[in-house]
């Protein structure tokens, strides 16, 4: 059997189907076929005979035995291989009996499928059955799929027609298990069912023998051709091979009965369509044809690799300082003044470094070099004005200088450093007129550029950030990174020396772990930025390239195949490299876009507007603008010749305008910018073609599906075999992808993208030995997911909320598919899938629980946005400023790997999806979380917590984005507003209410910004129940309001002493011995309803820490805490954390353990010693750990804030048995948002309270309820959290300080209650949740928790404020204290 000619879903040549179907009307098939017994017969339509007339009767096929012996048979036998033969038989029964034809393969390995279809009387062209065979796959509505049955050696199946008018039956064999087509001597097999004349063909019947393909057709289809194949570039004798290869495509046609008239016009109709697709203005038209996906559990894509950074195999090598790092550092001490930007230029056989300082409004510009011989500076300035080469100005030349007719020279001047040569110039530019200095360099008569360009060095403060001169490499692998800094010299050879660096460099990362691959991904990042050289005039092969390339992927997959965790930040780093060294052709949008504007000075107007568009969402518009930019430039910059090119091709000024990042301004380049912006442009323009045709996707499929390379480059002569072991009917997958990869409705193509991923995932997870190809092919897929639903952005402006949340919920997938540690993300998946569960329901709670999923979503994101913050930026920063990378590249490194991902298509989706929800759940655009009215100053800061320590000399009203829960609110302060989303009964909330702050969370993030644009304003606000009003206001309406500010300065604390006792049990409890929380909680016990538990107490009370400190084995630890006390009076707040890590170094008085032991045991609480001394430690470590509590910065801060004296505050220890809570409550018994006493407001948590009144992000599940129907709850919101803390049955030491007594003192929360054990962490998963699924089992626990309030309420005769959790049902109070 012949395979020559034959790609890998067996077809003569790509993209064209194996049969030219007509296309009918038919309903789905479900994928997959079902054989009961031996063998296996199809039929078609069980109502067949009756559902068609006798003209058109249907072709059947069912798993059911064929009774019966046929009264003629016609047998034929093919050999397939040396082993393997194929036995067709036709059995005719009587007329009215249905023809049988029995399929046999012998010796089969595989899982045969049989790929037909049939040829009714009269017609030459294949189609499809009126009906689909029930159990058979319908395969791209072009042909039917029917599985042989495996017996032994023997596959077997029975077809049975009975339609008269099918005249031929056309089949090809596919072994699914080797991916290969068995055909007829490289044809398809013919079973020919004339009526008393059967025949089996082996040839193709030729209707139109003798005619010739016109030369022009073979012209047509060959660039055909040469366009599927990402246009490649040939040589003379491949063109040869490829027309020949069209001529024998279009002659096959031919034979097969298709007239040159026919074959003209189809041709001629699929080149047109396909350009006019890319057209703006061209109709493009979807069949509404789907793929089948296969049902799964989410969690089977669930993956839990976390990768750690490993500092302790991270060694830092000791390096000597060369000449040009201690004079840059010689330089930076000298000054101490702002470094407004600092390069390092790599040549030959020297370094070049520039710094430029800011100093008393003059730039100070330093150059030095290590180069040996004499060296003069030729140079110039770049006005901000003119924006061109000029002279400059006498007070900036130094001393020596020569002035030219259109620059300046002036000669190094020779210095010494530890006996180190080098040789530097010192230039100072009075103003701020200049934006950079061009230069190059001069010996003797050699002239010395940047890699055959000028040097150009930025100047503009406006336009550099400033940037921290780069330190140790903190937070990064720098002993790496100082290696690839010394070979980057040689790196820029060409891509072979870079790869083949990459590559030895990579084995170095393997043994550091996670930053050592950070390294390698930023360094190859930094390269397909363009940063970096790619050749400096070495020649290379292509063959050298590729091998280089090869040796690296290879390198690369078996990491991949060895260390799950690194996997996600491998695929990035197989990003930057490509099939060709390019990268992801997607990402290539948005670097190259800012490498034009900075090649030709183009940055403001027209292409930053563009450049703004296409980092948002690039679409097929793009290629038309491009178009358009170069044909004006064509025409020496005639604007008409632009608009006309958009207005051709349906680009109107308003649709311009409609874009999210809208192009308000035309091109406006100058004369000298044609050259450099064509060129630019024209290569662009490829790579906007590539996107958008779906070329780099379908180059990876046919590397994986199987492919004969023909072009040039690093592929040239490469023979790419199909893919082993890939799933059964992937390659119709692939081919229903490539078919709609430009339609306008993207769900289904998406969807196909989507099932294609997941099919390959197992495939991904195994040592599979083609694996990089797989990876490449997974990029490509996810590549194109982004860049489809970027596209797709103008027309969801309309659609729908099921079909946003459909779209949210394939884009999470796809994130979740690309992401190593995607537990939460799959949560999230399957929160979002029930939301569309509920809104097909037309629940009335769906817009509320989607909003919780949709926060919740945003939190992840923003998790990892952080992560990679963290892992990539000091990597970047260190990197960048040694390889002379553009500040710009560098600043904006993490944002662009962010934005090169589905992470920010999902955002953005999100983004858009928020107002809509909030719309439908009636929330609005604030949550009230203090409702104050206030007015004072607007100050825009990042985080509360940078600024907590602050005082206010004037009202501020504080907009933050930042409010994680737990910080303290700055002296000053009237209000906060945020982005962010702290409980309502989070401690920064209690502390807001308490000190009559306005408290709100913003979800509207245009109001938020108008509200930043206005800092420095005096503003008013005033809360409403579910808003908040604003408007400037006078500064004399400021004055003219009274406060009635409580004095803070009046509170004072006493002093609590050693009562004599180290343990009391809770009938000790008295203020003297223990604190409010320790007495509420002893005041419960027997008084609360028999349902509500109370745990057992004991408790260390006060004066027994100042009594542990006093014992003599811990008298050097008592002197060195009072040198440290006294450090901390005098201003120096560093010191806490030193306090408080003093304060865990004390030891146990006998005294004090025998004391505690008793209590407990007589108490009925379990002694930790019992199970051994190392659980008695950590007691005594938990212990010791609430005592240093009293010197956290938020406590510390606090007491200073309202003039208490830190020494008089006491702490007691409460100890509790800890109960391993399934949730955890707070409950206000006045509604703190509204003040309405007649309403209970609680806040529920799954497991531990921690996560509820600590800084975990997310919201908890909150209701309402009316205290005279307390069996009522009603639910506010559903949780978002996705962290829960759980831990076994042990025991808490909780703190209880005197200052929580005060009235008018929030000192609630300031202090640390330590667990001995220590909490697990667990991702949630609230769709398996009862509290949140459930609506039973959430109506009786929170009407339970609510009536436990009331009850204590009722007992205290005032608003209290409530902690307790909940376990197997049954409500526990572990603390109540009144509500402030």
């Amino acid at each position: 059997m012949s395979r020559s000619n034959v790609n890998g879903v067996g077809h003569v040549s790509p993209r064209r189907a194996l049969f030219r179907p007509r296309i009918v009307a038919c309903r789905k098939a479900p994928i997959g076929s079902a054989f009961l017994g031996k063998g296996a017969s199809a039929t078609l339509c069980s109502e067949g005979r009756r559902a068609v007339k006798a003209s058109m009767r249907a072709v059947f096929c069912s798993p059911r035995a064929v009774a019966g012996l046929p009264s003629k048979q016609v047998a034929k036998h093919f050999k397939l291989d040396t082993n393997s033969e194929l036995e067709v038989t036709v059995h005719d029964c009587t007329s009215r009996s249905p023809i049988q034809i029995e399929f046999k393969v012998s010796n089969t390995s595989g899982s045969l499928v049989l790929h037909w279809g049939v040829i009714h009387q009269g017609r030459n062209d294949w189609s499809l059955p009126s009906c689909h065979p029930e159990r058979t796959q319908l395969y791209n509505n072009e042909a039917l799929r029917t599985a042989f049955t495996k017996l032994g050696s023997i596959s077997s199946l029975k077809l049975e027609i009975e339609d008269p008018e099918v005249q031929i039956v056309e089949f090809l064999i596919l072994d699914e298990a080797a991916n290969k087509w068995i055909k007829n001597n490289g044809q398809n097999f013919r079973v020919q069912l004339l009526e008393q004349d059967y025949q089996i063909q082996q040839v193709p019947v030729s209707i139109n023998p003798n005619v010739a393909v016109p030369e022009d057709l073979v012209q047509v289809q060959a660039y055909v051709r040469w366009e599927r194949k990402g246009r490649q570039t040939y040589t003379p004798e491949q063109e040869k091979i490829e027309f020949e290869e069209a001529r024998r495509e279009l002659q096959l046609e031919l034979d097969k009965g298709t007239s040159v008239d026919q074959l003209r016009e189809n041709l001629l109709k699929r080149d047109t369509s396909k350009k006019s697709s890319q057209q703006l203005g061209a109709e493009h038209y979807s069949s509404n044809e789907r793929i089948h996906r296969n049902k799964m559990g989410i969690t089977e894509i669930l993956n839990k690799n976390v990768a750690e950074i490993l500092k302790e195999k991270i060694t830092q090598i000791s390096k000597v300082p060369t000449v040009l790092e201690l004079w840059s550092k010689s330089i930076q001490e000298q000054e101490g003044e702002l470094v407004l930007n600092q390069k390092v230029y790599k040549l030959d056989n020297m370094d070049l470094r520039v710094i430029a300082i800011e100093s008393l409004g003059r730039k100070k510009v330093y150059l030095a070099t290590d180069h040996n011989e004499p060296l003069i500076l030729h140079w110039g300035l770049l006005a901000r004005k003119e924006g061109e080469w000029m002279i400059p100005p006498s007070s900036a030349m130094p001393s020596g200088s020569v002035l030219l007719e259109k620059a300046c020279e002036t000669p190094f001047t020779k210095g010494f450093i530890e006996d180190q040569f080098y040789q530097a110039i010192q230039i100072e530019i009075d103003g701020d007129d200049h934006i950079g200095m061009p230069f190059v360099l001069r010996s003797d008569d050699k002239w010395i550029k940047n890699h055959g360009f000028d040097f150009y060095f930025e100047l503009d403060i406006r336009s550099i950030e400033s940037r921290e001169v780069v330190g140790d490499g903190k937070g990064t692998a720098k002993s790496l990174l100082d290696r690839i800094i010394d070979l980057e010299a040689e790196a820029q050879r060409s891509l072979m020396h870079r790869f083949n660096i990459a590559a030895d460099l990579t084995e170095e990362a393997r043994d550091i772990g996670l930053l050592g691959f950070v390294g390698i991904l930023v360094w190859l990042r930094f390269m397909a930025m363009r940063q970096l050289i790619w050749n400096k005039n070495y020649n290379v092969k292509p063959r050298e390239i590729s091998q280089a390339q090869d040796r690296l992927t290879d390198l690369l997959q078996n990491i991949y195949k060895d260390s799950p965790q690194y996997r996600e930040i491998l695929r990035m780093i197989m990003s930057c490299i490509g099939r060709g060294g390019e990268g992801d052709v997607g990402q290539r949008i948005r670097d190259e876009i800012l490498v034009i504007q900075r090649n030709n000075a183009c940055e403001g107007g027209m292409m930053e507007e563009w450049h703004q568009k296409l980092h948002n969402n690039t679409s097929p518009d793009d290629v038309v603008i491009c178009q358009a930019l170069i044909d004006y430039i064509k025409s020496d910059l005639d604007i008409s010749v632009y608009w006309g090119t958009l207005n051709k091709n349906g680009i109107t000024k308003e649709r311009l305008l409609s874009y999210d990042h809208a192009i308000h301004s035309e091109p406006s380049f100058r004369a000298n910018q044609k050259e450099g912006l064509l060129h630019d442009l024209g290569n662009y323009m490829r790579t906007l073609k590539a996107v958008h045709s779906g070329a780099d996707l379908e180059s990876a499929i046919a590397t994986c599906m199987g492919y004969k390379a023909e072009g040039q480059g690093f592929m040239v002569g490469v023979q790419k075999n199909p893919i082993r072991g890939l799933p059964s009917g992937f390659s119709g997958l692939m081919e229903f992808i490539l078919k709609h990869v430009e339609d306008k409705v993207v769900e289904p193509l998406i969807e196909g993208l989507l099932e294609a991923r997941v099919q390959l995932r197992p495939l991904l997870l195994n040592s599979h030995e083609r694996m990089k190809d797989l990876i490449f092919l997974d990029i490509a897929l996810d590549s194109t997911v982004r860049t489809v639903i970027e596209r797709s952005y103008e027309e969801l402006k309309n659609a729908g909320p099921e079909k946003i949340i459909y779209l949210i919920s394939l884009l999470l997938e796809n994130l979740a598919l690309s992401t190593d540690d995607n537990e939460d993300l799959i949560y999230c998946l399957k929160g979002w899938h029930h939301a569309m569960e509920l809104m097909k329901q037309k629940d009335n709670q769906w817009a509320l629980f989607s909003k919780s999923f949709l926060d919740r979503t945003r939190l992840s994101l923003s998790s990892k946005a952080e992560y990679y913050h963290q892992i990539l930026q000091p990597s970047a920063e260190y990197l960048g400023s040694f390889l002379g990378v553009d500040q710009w590249a560098v600043s904006i490194f993490t944002e662009e790997i962010i934005r090169a991902g589905s992470a920010s298509s999902l955002s953005t989706l999100l983004n858009r999806f928020d107002p809509i929800l909030r719309t439908e759940a009636h929330l609005g655009s604030w949550q009230i979380i203090s409702p104050v009215e206030v007015v004072g100053y607007v100050e825009v800061v990042d985080a509360l917590l940078a600024v907590q320590n602050k005082s206010y000399s004037r009202p501020t009203i504080l907009v933050a984005k930042s409010v994680k829960g737990e910080e303290e609110i700055p002296d000053g302060t009237v209000a906060v507003l945020t982005l962010d989303m702290p409980d309502v009964l989070s401690h920064v909330s209690v502390r807001a209410r308490n000190s009559k702050v306005c408290f709100a969370t913003c979800f509207d993030a245009n109001i938020f910004s108008e509200l930043q644009h206005n800092e420095g304003k005096l503003f008013g606000l005033k809360p409403t129940s579910g808003d908040i009003v604003y408007s400037e206001m006078e500064k004399s309406e400021l004055e003219d309001m009274s406060t009635d500010e409580q004095s803070l300065s009046s509170l004072t604390l006493v002093k609590k002493h050693f009562g004599g006792k180290y343990a009391i049990s809770a009938e000790e409890f008295t203020s003297e011995m223990v604190g409010a929380k320790s007495r509420n909680i002893a005041f419960l016990k027997g008084k609360v309803p028999s349902w509500v538990g109370i745990p057992t107490s004991v408790a260390l009370p006060f004066g027994v820490f100042e009594k542990v400190l006093s014992n003599d084995a811990n008298k050097e630890i008592a002197n060195k805490l009072q040198c440290l006390k006294d450090k901390l009076v005098g201003g120096e707040f560093d010191v806490l954390i030193d306090i408080r890590a003093t304060i865990l170094q004390l030891e146990a008085p006998v005294e004090l353990v025998q004391e505690l032991k008793e209590k407990m045991q007589a108490s009925g609480m379990p002694w930790p010693g019992d199970e051994g001394e190392h659980r008695w430690e950590l007691a005594w470590m938990a212990i010791k750990r609430v005592w240093a509590s009293k010197w956290n910065e938020r406590a510390y801060f606090s007491t200073r804030k309202v003039k208490l004296d830190h020494d008089l505050l006491c702490m007691a220890v409460l100890v509790q048995q800890v109960i391993s809570a399934d949730y955890a409550f707070v409950i206000h018994t006045t509604n703190p948002s509204s003040g309405d006493s007649s309403e209970i407001y609680a806040e529920v948590v799954k497991g531990l309270g921690e996560t509820l009144v600590g800084a975990y992000p997310g919201r908890a599940l909150s209701f309402v309820c009316k205290k005279n129907n307390l069996n009522s709850p009603k639910l506010l919101g559903y949780p978002s959290k996705p962290t829960g803390l759980f831990i076994r049955s042990s025991i808490i030491f909780r703190s209880d300080s005197n200052g929580e007594d005060l009235e008018g003192y929030a000192g609630a929360g300031l202090y640390d209650s330590v667990p001995m054990e220590e909490e697990e962490k667990v991702i949630l998963d609230y769709v398996a949740d009862p509290l949140v699924m459930d609506k039973n089992f959430q109506n009786s626990l929170l009407s339970s928790i609510a009536q436990a309030g009331h009850a204590i309420e009722e007992l205290y005769g005032s608003p209290q404020d409530i902690e307790g959790v909940v376990k197997d049902g049954k409500i526990f109070v572990v603390q109540t204290r009144p509500q402030m």
